[in-house]
């Protein structure tokens, strides 16, 4: 009995640690639906490790959940990452499910832009985007921007850190990278800000305190977080700062651009390639009827988005990725030599690729294409039906209801992608020909799927493998003893703690 009374205290704990655990997990796992609050309080409890907890449940359910929200806050969703349902929601029944409303109060931010419009107001900015990005003038002027980048701006970087020894955030750098080149072909005017000072960038840090606070309202009831945003506290007081810098930076480009246009001061080649300058002469030939300084505004912050960060993440995740499986590595290193051998080089010497030169490679892409399925730049999407349909799964949805894939979780499904769903393999996008493997959208979501399927996808494989060519064969990356790699907890998958790595050259 008194050793008994002994471990009295520790068995009350252990049974309050279980009882706790049983209330926000439960016992098979699945989030315990409390009155009143639904399953609010495990969304909030997990909510450091969101992406995972959405691959737990999804993994127990077999690819479909429902979340059921506090009661009178409309937060039911269905959590999904069954490649049939996103099939027929994003293909076969498309115009059942816009972004809806609900979306467009959530991401605020980017006002009318593409990524918030529905409908007819969609199709016709997609189809100008579409125009524009695929003009052949275009695509010249993303690859001389992607090499310029590169070797002037990249490069010096990481020789200046290679040469001293230094410890460097590639996160950052590569956002830097990715920020400058769409700045580039978005507005025609290069910020600098990839260089050895590495100097301040408000729009960027803008933009991840945008993401940030764009990923609490998914995850709280729509009245509290009007109440931050009316208070001026929290995410919302942060959303509220970070919009008015990006307000002034792009209203400042907009400015120069028209000013620009109309002094007619710059002869450079490029001059006018931009999208910018295509918009504002658009809408000059039009006499002004597409929206004036907003549209722009709306528009620029939407690319900007799209190339600055998405880019920049797969960046991320595929340098981490490449740098602890030395076996990958080793092989692209081979086709990049096949590279330079062809080209009458010798592999072994410092050297940078033409867009053209790796365009057709198939392990480097099956690599990038890997590193996209485990890593999704875009981590979660959502939608909201027009009129309630049952899902092929057998789920039932409603207009008050939404619908959520988890892109992070469908790359690591076993029932997807087979038992070694979690491991990095490249293989697995080489056909027995060694061809490219084709896998249907709607199961590698990276790119998004039907009719909204991303416009750039071209443009982010010209620069992710123009970059990782230049690095890998050229640099050996070193990730720092004791650095912890975890996802962040935001629209965009980044890092939590950056990419701290020592970068070493291979050549002489």
């Amino acid at each position: 009995m008194e050793s008994f009374s002994l471990l009295y205290p520790e068995i009350l704990l252990a049974i309050l640690c279980f009882f706790v655990a049983w209330c926000f997990t439960g016992i098979n796992g699945l989030p315990w639906n409390w009155p009143l609050l639904g399953m609010l309080p495990s969304l909030l409890c997990h909510i450091h490790r969101m992406h995972d907890r959405c691959l737990d449940v999804l993994s127990i359910v077999g690819g479909t959940f429902h979340f059921k929200g506090p009661w009178y806050c409309h937060m039911d969703t269905v959590l999904t990452a069954d490649p049939d349902d996103i099939h027929f929601i994003m293909s076969s029944n498309f115009t059942n499910f816009p972004k809806g409303v609900e979306f467009k109060k959530i991401f605020d931010v980017l006002g009318d832009g593409i990524f918030n419009s529905d409908a007819e107001p969609w199709m016709d900015q997609r189809k100008r985007a579409r125009f524009l990005i695929n003009h052949d003038r275009f695509k010249k002027f993303l690859i001389k921007t992607t090499s310029e980048k590169i070797q002037h701006g990249l490069i010096p970087v990481l020789e200046h850190v290679s040469g001293r020894g230094l410890v460097v955030d590639l996160q950052d750098v590569f956002q830097r990278y990715t920020f400058d080149s769409t700045c580039i072909l978005v507005t025609g005017f290069d910020p600098g800000c990839l260089s050895t000072g590495l100097p301040d960038v408000p729009f960027s840090r803008a933009m991840d305190e945008v993401e940030e606070a764009i990923f609490m309202r998914h995850c709280l009831p729509e009245t509290f977080w009007k109440l931050e945003r009316f208070l001026g506290i929290g995410h919302e007081r942060q959303l509220a700062r970070a919009w008015n810098v990006l307000d002034n930076v792009i209203n400042n480009y907009v400015s120069m651009k028209r000013e620009q246009l109309v002094s007619k001061s710059v002869n450079d080649e490029d001059a006018g390639l931009d999208l910018l300058t295509s918009y504002i002469q658009e809408e000059a030939e039009e006499g002004g009827g597409r929206g004036g300084d907003k549209f722009l505004r709306d528009t620029i912050l939407n690319f900007m988005i799209a190339g600055r960060d998405t880019t920049s993440s797969a960046l991320t995740w595929f340098t981490w990725l490449v740098a602890t499986h030395p076996d990958v590595e080793s092989k692209i290193r081979e086709e990049l030599d096949g590279v330079a051998a062809a080209a009458g080089d010798n592999p072994k010497k410092w050297r940078l690729f033409a867009a053209e030169e790796v365009k057709d490679l198939v392990y480097l892409h099956g690599a990038l294409c890997e590193a996209l399925r485990l890593y999704p730049p875009v981590p979660f999407q959502h939608k909201a039906p027009v009129e309630a349909v049952v899902l092929p799964s057998g789920q039932r949805v409603d207009p008050k209801m939404r619908v959520m894939f988890s892109l992070y979780a469908m790359g690591r499904l076993e029932s997807i992608w087979g038992e070694d769903a979690k491991e990095f393999k490249p293989e697995r996008w080489i056909s027995e020909r060694q061809r490219t493997r084709y896998e249907p959208s709607y199961k590698f979501l990276a790119f998004n799927a039907g009719p909204r399927t991303c416009l750039g996808k071209e443009v982010a494989f010209t620069q992710l493998k123009s970059v990782a060519a230049a690095m890998i064969h050229n640099y050996e990356v070193e990730l720092v003893k004791g650095h912890i790699v975890s996802p962040n907890m935001s629209v965009i998958l980044y890092m939590n703690h950056g990419l701290k790595v020592r970068v070493s050259k291979r050549w002489a």
